[in-house]
């Protein structure tokens, strides 16, 4: 927990890092395009020097929350990346809530000391698992993008600037088929190279069961879509589903047994 386990700079820029998340999120309506693009940039700086701080400052940690913590960093990179191309994209003030709620989330449950691995593909079969839960996320706020459009076009309410929905549904699939890719590639490198990875035969515990159940509906999505048209609704549903066997696999079991179980090494 945070008294027992969180250092002074740790503390220090995590709750910077949220309190500058906090300022757009919160003052979303009052701040000015430029002010608010500013603070959320210096808060994704601040993050960034937090996820580091943590990986490689004092006592590294790791664990569900600082996944998370990561997790969320990669959606407002992506974000930051796609507000250069379009301008009229509107997810500021609820990313900028997620990136607080997640600095938050992982000063509490920082996780378990990292040990030092004789691997050194072990970092990268972490860094592809990561990337495919941020393309994921991203994907996962496209969709809830998505549904928001449709849902101004169906109710015929005041439209909101932003991106058509065909675009938005382009973009959703687009970051599901990388994500798919990222999750495929870490999958295998687990499969191949699990005695190389982590000293130990594979074997079928719940984070591959999630995992391999999360990559078949993810599998089902783009084939439906190739095959069969699958868009709207439909489409978003598995993804939500998908999105959310693959919380399970990671965050979901370290959850379990960081925080029910109290077995952070196991």
């Amino acid at each position: 927990m945070i008294l027992s386990s969180a250092s002074p700079a740790s503390l220090a820029l995590s709750v910077a890092t949220a309190a500058a998340y906090a300022l757009p999120a919160a003052g979303h309506s009052r701040l000015s395009e430029v002010a608010a693009r500013r603070a959320l940039l210096a808060a994704w700086l601040l993050h960034g020097l937090t996820l580091g701080w943590g990986l490689l400052g004092e006592s590294p940690r790791f664990g569900f929350a600082p996944a998370v913590s990561m997790t969320a960093w990669l959606v407002l990179t992506v974000y930051a990346v796609e507000k250069q191309m379009f301008p009229q994209l509107q997810a500021r003030w609820a990313l900028a809530a997620l990136g607080s709620a997640a600095v938050l989330l992982a000063l509490v449950f920082p996780g378990s000391p990292l040990h030092v691995t004789t691997s050194p593909w072990l970092p990268l079969h972490w860094a592809l698992g990561i990337a495919a839960y941020g393309l994921f996320a991203a994907s996962v706020v496209h969709a809830w993008l998505m549904q928001r459009a449709e849902y101004t076009m169906r109710h015929a309410a005041e439209p909101e600037a932003g991106l058509p929905l065909l675009t938005l549904e382009r973009l959703t699939f687009r970051f599901a088929t990388a994500g798919f890719v990222l999750l495929s590639a870490t999958l295998l490198a687990g499969v191949f190279f699990s005695e190389v990875l982590y000293g130990r035969a594979w074997r079928w515990d719940h984070k591959t069961i999630f995992s391999m159940l999360a990559w078949i509906a993810f599998a089902l999505l783009l084939l439906g879509r190739a095959r069969f048209g699958w868009r709207g609704r439909k489409a978003v549903r598995v993804i939500y589903v998908g999105s959310l066997l693959l919380l399970l696999a990671y965050v979901g079991s370290r959850f379990v047994l960081e925080v029910l179980l109290r077995k952070p090494d196991a």
